[in-house]
C-alpha cells in the first residue's frame, strides 16, 4: 500500500504518517524552483521505501507544476543518479 503523502506548504514538508511517526522532505521554494534540504524518516519506519516514494512524489509534483529542483539532499541526489528520467527537472544540471 502506498503511503499518504501531503504537502504541508506552511512547514515547507512534504510528509507522510505511518504507525504515529511522520517522515518528511524539507524545501524551500523561491518563485518556480524548489530547493530540497532534507529527508528525514524516523528508524523505527526505515526500510520501507518511505524516502523513495516521499521523492517520486515531489518529483512528480514538481514536473506537474512545471516546476525546477534544487537537489541539495544527499538522498535526493543519490534518487535523481538512481532515476535519470527526472534529471530533466533539475536546474542548472548539478547532478
Amino acid at each position: 500500500m502506498e503511503p499518504e503523502i501531503i504537502n504541508n506548504p506552511a512547514a515547507h514538508k512534504f510528509e507522510t504518517t505511518v504507525e504515529g511517526k511522520t517522515a518528511f522532505i524539507q524545501f524551500k521554494l523561491r518563485g518556480d524552483v524548489m530547493t530540497v534540504l532534507h529527508t528525514i524518516v524516523p528508524e523505527e519506519l526505515e526500510g520501507r521505501g518511505l524516502a523513495a516514494a516521499m521523492s517520486t512524489h515531489v518529483l512528480k509534483y514538481l514536473e506537474a507544476e512545471k516546476m525546477q529542483l534544487v537537489p541539495l539532499c544527499p538522498y535526493m541526489l543519490a534518487f535523481l543518479k538512481k532515476h535519470p528520467a527526472y534529471q530533466h527537472l533539475v536546474k542548472n544540471k548539478l547532478v
